[in-house]
């Protein structure tokens, strides 16, 4: 795992280590990989990026120095595309030792479009995806006259804040944009002047796709002030954002991923459960079902493949269907081979006090938790693309 475990986002960095940490720890505990030889575990190693992609290709020099196959990273669209320009170059200069990209997170749409790649695998719906997801819910939602859109200064935020415009426009002509809005990505240690301008805008909404502390910082900016809207997020059902907002965060908040807590069927319960067995600390409270599938995905396509050579299992995990009976059945999707973009469902959920309807989990302890709003399945969030991969012979 190569990500940033120092610096700004260092919580983002340890909150996905435990999660593939986890999801590696139960491929092992059931006796790890099948393979002809014998079974096999799986090691984990973390590699600190310091949250940029100078170091990031530092470290995946020492990582792929050391034989590693497999190169997990998410938490920045910047440093994904260095790591995959990185690693076109070295697989094709050293084919003896090749390896692989898992991507969970990094959503910039490019990556699995015009810079697609054989060695790189996405397992998050892309920043497209997402948003879509989130905008059909926003469509709805006659109280949203005027939004405001806001973004972390790189090629995601400025993605997720120029895709947001086109969407709105399309889905709902009558809302007007009164902000549009960059800010330097990790060095914002104040967002009462960008919370002021929200304010001053007279936006309902506001659209975001800020993750870490630069989502946690600008909605407590907002929050104190007062301001009565509502965040279209990412991100914001986890690392601080529902403890810092509070009782006004409150039907005021909604987020979109693959899957939450609050589902409310007994696998999902289980597997929360079982997580915070794991981790009973609160504030490490951040489970997500894809970077589960990441690791078991990884390991059936090893199995499927009969061998952890990375090309073998780059071929094995293209148009392979996750088998979700490690999971407990609690999520499920497809690799699609043209793109190397997983297909799975999206929940868009909505923040609300623990034991509300719907809301029998909170999040890392707050006393609040999310419940769904709306919930699709994959192909009702399949997008196109323009990948035109070149294959290894």
């Amino acid at each position: 795992m190569i990500e940033g475990l120092s610096g700004p986002f260092a919580n983002a960095g340890e909150a996905v280590f435990r999660n593939l940490h986890w999801a590696v720890e139960r491929v092992n505990q059931r006796g790890g990989v099948k393979l002809p030889g014998g079974a096999r575990k799986l090691e984990l190693v973390r590699m600190d990026s310091k949250g940029n992609a100078e170091e990031a290709l530092s470290v995946l020099r020492g990582a792929l120095d050391q034989r590693i196959g497999y190169v997990l990273q998410g938490n920045s669209s910047a440093v994904a595309a260095a790591l995959i320009d990185a690693l076109n170059k070295h697989n094709e200069r050293e084919p003896s030792r090749r390896a692989l990209f898992l991507n969970y997170s990094a959503v910039e749409p490019a990556l699995t479009n015009e810079r697609c790649s054989f060695w790189h695998f996405r397992f998050d719906a892309h920043a497209d995806m997402r948003l879509a997801a989130l905008m059909d819910v926003l469509k709805d939602d006659r109280g949203v006259q005027k939004a405001y859109l806001i973004g972390q200064d790189y090629s995601f935020g400025q993605y997720v804040v120029k895709q947001a415009r086109t969407m709105i426009e399309a889905r709902r002509p009558d809302v007007q944009i009164v902000g549009e809005e960059l800010h330097p990505m990790g060095r914002v240690k104040d967002f009462l002047p960008y919370a002021t301008k929200i304010r001053a805008s007279g936006a309902q909404a506001v659209v975001t796709g800020n993750w870490g502390n630069d989502l946690t910082l600008l909605v407590k900016a907002v929050r104190d002030l007062g301001v009565p809207v509502k965040f279209y997020t990412f991100y914001g059902n986890a690392l601080g954002v529902p403890a810092t907002l509070g009782e006004a965060g409150v039907g005021s908040v909604l987020a979109v991923a693959e899957w939450h807590p609050n589902l409310g069927n007994a696998p999902s319960d289980a597997l929360v459960a079982a997580f915070r067995k794991r981790y009973p600390d609160p504030k490490d409270d951040y489970l997500h079902a894809r970077m589960q599938a990441m690791i078991e995905l990884l390991a059936q396509a090893m199995e499927r493949a009969k061998s952890a050579d990375p090309v073998a299992v780059a071929r094995a995990m293209e148009g392979l269907e996750l088998d979700a009976a490690p999971l407990g059945g609690v999520h499920a999707g497809w690799m699609r081979a043209d793109d190397h973009q997983f297909q799975q469902p999206l929940v868009v959920s909505q923040m609300d006090k623990l034991g509300a309807p719907g809301v029998k989990h909170d999040v890392e302890g707050s006393g609040y938790g999310f419940r769904t709003v709306r919930r699709f399945d994959a192909k009702q969030v399949e997008a196109s693309h323009t990948c035109r991969m070149k294959r290894p012979d």
